[in-house]
């Protein structure tokens, strides 16, 4: 099991708490976002999540991708520190380094399925008030 997976992000202040996002904080914020809206890249996150620590080959079969093409991405990732590169001889194994990104990850799948759902639900309410 990966370093962040037994580790949780550190302790930060309430949301609501917190002053207002100043511009600066905002497009940091933003630039984080734009890096994780890719699906490779998520999807990578999640093998790694998942398996703790996996080398580019591994992740490339798991995704069906060609190892360079994972290379590239898992570059990107841990030039934000994303993620952190361990080489073993003549290979290089990734594990989640930032364990703040396994929160985001589970959060966000959580919107996107909820998302799914609720206008189900709405269409349903909707549908009973008018009767």
């Amino acid at each position: 099991m990966s370093k962040a997976l037994r580790h949780q992000c550190s302790p930060k202040p309430v949301l609501t708490t917190r002053p207002l996002l100043s511009v600066r904080q905002a497009q940091g914020l933003e630039s984080t976002f734009k890096l994780l809206a890719n699906a490779t890249r998520l999807r990578m996150l999640h093998a790694l999540a998942r398996a703790g620590e996996l080398c580019v080959g591994q992740i490339a079969d798991e995704l069906g991708m060609k190892p360079q093409a994972v290379s590239n991405q898992l570059q990107r990732l841990a030039a934000r520190g994303i993620v952190e590169a361990r080489r073993d001889g003549l290979q290089i194994h990734y594990s989640i380094l930032d364990p703040c990104v396994l929160t985001l990850l589970h959060h966000g799948w959580c919107l996107a399925e909820e998302a799914q759902v609720r206008p189900l639900t709405r269409q349903r309410g909707q549908h009973h008030d008018q009767s």
